[in-house]
């Protein structure tokens, strides 16, 4: 098993925190993997992305042309980012960020309203989680155990009362992806 994941949306959404826990959890779970974030000059409202590998067998390159998976948070991301998908692959997008869906009928297509679930949650903060946790609904690529290990290691440990929180976050990811 091996995917080549982009992840990429406005700085401030939890796009690099995403990559990084995703790469994280793949060490937990014993996977090589990659992460190479890009973004802007601006920290937070700026565009930015982050690729990462997560494989059973060695990466030869970081460096991708195309993807298996891109996730995308806005609509300059899905722009930049449905060519680049590979036929057959997999793209998932937020449905607050997105004004014109995709087009691509040889990709499959999953909308998250992880946006609105976070308000409803009342915590602006989980975004990414709930995000993520629609992926690994659809691409089960790393282990909620190995998520738990990754936010452990990535949060401070001041933010480990959040850990619960994220995990539930997760869950309510995978519950309401949808297939478009």
């Amino acid at each position: 098993m091996k995917k080549e994941i982009i992840i990429s949306g406005f700085g401030g959404q939890g796009v690099l925190s995403m990559g990084k826990i995703l790469a994280y959890s793949g060490l937990m779970d014993g996977k090589e993997v990659t992460w190479m974030p890009a973004y802007g000059p601006e920290q937070r409202g700026g565009t930015a992305n982050v690729t990462v590998i997560v494989s059973d067998d060695k990466i030869s390159s970081p460096i991708l042309s195309s993807y298996d998976v891109a996730i995308v948070l806005n609509q300059p991301s899905l722009e930049k980012f449905e060519p680049k998908l590979k036929p057959g692959g997999i793209l998932i997008y937020d449905g607050y960020g997105i004004i014109n869906p995709p087009v691509r009928k040889d990709i499959t297509v999953y909308r998250v309203d992880a946006m609105d679930k976070a308000a409803e949650m009342k915590n602006g903060k989980i975004f990414n989680m709930i995000v993520l946790g629609g992926f690994l609904k659809v691409c089960p690529i790393i282990s909620s155990g190995g998520i738990e290990k990754a936010l452990k290691k990535t949060l401070p440990e001041r933010h480990h009362n959040l850990i619960p929180l994220n995990m539930q976050a997760l869950d309510e990811g995978g519950k309401i992806i949808v297939k478009v």
